[in-house]
C-alpha cells in the first residue's frame, strides 16, 4: 500500500502518474464469479462475435474497479474514496492470447475540498480509446 498522502502536500492540477492494470480472460472468469455476472460477452469469444461484439469484453463494473484501484493505492486507504463515478465510454476488448488487454488509468487533482478532501478526475483508457468518462473521485486525504 502506498503511502498516505497528505492534503497540505496535494496541489490543484498535481498530476497522479499513470498505473497500467492487465486484463486477461481469466481475470474476466474470476470476476463473472465474484460478481455473479455470467454473461457470455465477458467469456465466450463465439457467443460475443454473434452479438456484434469485436471479441470478449470486459465487464464494465471491472474497469471501473480498475480505476478505483488506482485511486485507493494513490491515497494509501480503501476507506478515503467517499464518493466515485464514471461514465462508460468505451469496451475493453480482450483477446484470447498470452496479452489481453491493458487498461491504463492516470489521474490529476481538479480541486481542494473543504474538510481535507480533494476531487480527483481520473482517465482511463485502453489501446487509443478511452474507456470511462466523467470519471471523478472525492477522497478524503489525512
Amino acid at each position: 500500500m502506498a503511502a498516505t498522502v497528505k492534503y497540505d502536500e496535494v496541489e490543484t492540477g498535481q498530476e497522479i502518474p499513470a498505473a497500467d492494470y492487465p486484463v486477461r480472460r481469466a481475470n474476466l472468469v474470476m470476476y463473472a464469479g465474484a460478481s455473479g455476472d455470467f454473461n457470455p460477452i465477458h467469456w465466450n469469444e463465439r457467443f460475443a462475435k454473434t452479438v456484434g461484439l469485436p471479441d470478449v469484453i470486459a465487464h464494465g463494473m471491472f474497469t471501473m474497479a480498475q480505476a478505483g484501484r488506482f485511486v485507493t493505492d494513490w491515497a494509501g486507504d480503501p476507506g478515503a474514496v467517499v464518493d466515485y463515478g464514471v461514465r462508460f465510454s468505451s469496451m475493453v476488448v480482450v483477446p484470447d492470447d498470452d496479452n489481453g488487454a491493458v487498461i491504463t488509468v492516470s489521474g490529476v487533482v481538479e480541486e481542494k475540498l473543504e474538510d481535507k478532501r480533494v476531487v480527483v478526475a481520473l482517465t482511463a483508457k485502453c489501446a487509443d480509446s478511452r474507456v470511462l468518462s466523467k470519471a471523478r473521485a472525492v477522497v478524503q486525504l489525512s
